[in-house]
């Protein structure tokens, strides 16, 4: 059976929210020889991105939406397992993630595909305050910090944890990659915030990295249509500083 026919398939028992069969349907194929790492990126990543827009466009309901998105779930669970896995690269992850049943779905399966590929990651999902996250990234000295599925609200704090690494000075050389979410959604966004790298799923944010491997610091330059304010640092901003690059060396 082609991947197109078991994609399809595989919908129509998730928008009717049977389990077994969506379950066997994938366990079958990849019996019949197609790896865990094309279902992944070729059936559940693509009907998980097919249920949120549908959901996101009024074409199903919540409760088709919340069952659609626990079968995938489970899903992906089962073929995790099943991953070919390449020898340990040495390489680091730190992987977040924004609110919600989709993102931690597409974050759980970001993360599982690297570490596949050898990286070693730590999965720490939603709902972080920054400064927890910044002395956790002084602490494992990750390659990549990557923040898959943020909503539209989430882009101030994201802005400005972004700044607060940059300014700190933790991890210079660590790349900070945006996936999903929002970014999906708004051409240039990454780029606005001053994200190193883009990817919209996990199968190109794998191929980013690997086509990236080393940081390139974006030059300090006003956005498009926007009048640069002078940056004032005032003594409250740099006493926060100073406590944080406090914490960190503690």
């Amino acid at each position: 059976m082609k991947i197109a026919e078991i994609f399809k398939q595989y919908l129509e028992h998730l928008f009717v929210g049977k389990r077994s069969e969506a379950r066997n349907l994938i366990m079958a194929a990849q019996d019949r020889g197609t790896s865990s790492a094309t279902l992944l990126t070729k059936v559940i990543w693509p009907a998980m991105e097919q249920v949120d827009k549908l959901y996101r466009d009024h074409r199903i309901p919540l409760v088709t939406e919340h069952m659609a998105t626990r079968i995938n779930r489970l899903v992906a669970d089962q073929l995790q397992g099943f991953l070919a896995r390449k020898p340990k690269t040495g390489q680091r992850m730190i992987l977040v993630c924004g609110e919600g049943e989709r993102e931690e779905l597409g974050a759980q399966i970001t993360a599982d595909l690297f570490e596949a590929q050898g990286w070693s990651v730590w999965f720490v999902g939603a709902g972080v305050p920054n400064d927890e996250l910044l002395q956790l990234v002084g602490k494992l000295s990750p390659d990549v910090l990557c923040v898959y599925g943020t909503q539209p609200a989430g882009v101030p704090a994201l802005r400005t944890l972004i700044s607060l690494i940059r300014e700190v000075g933790v991890c210079d050389q660590m790349q900070i990659l945006v996936s999903g979410g929002i970014f999906n959604r708004a051409d240039g966004l990454a780029d606005e915030i001053k994200a190193d790298l883009f990817a919209e799923s996990a199968a190109e944010a794998i191929k980013a990295v690997r086509e990236c491997p080393v940081r390139i610091p974006k030059p300090d330059v006003p956005e498009p249509g926007r009048r640069r304010k002078r940056k004032k640092t005032t003594a409250a901003r740099a006493a926060k500083l100073r406590k944080v690059k406090a914490a960190l060396t503690a």
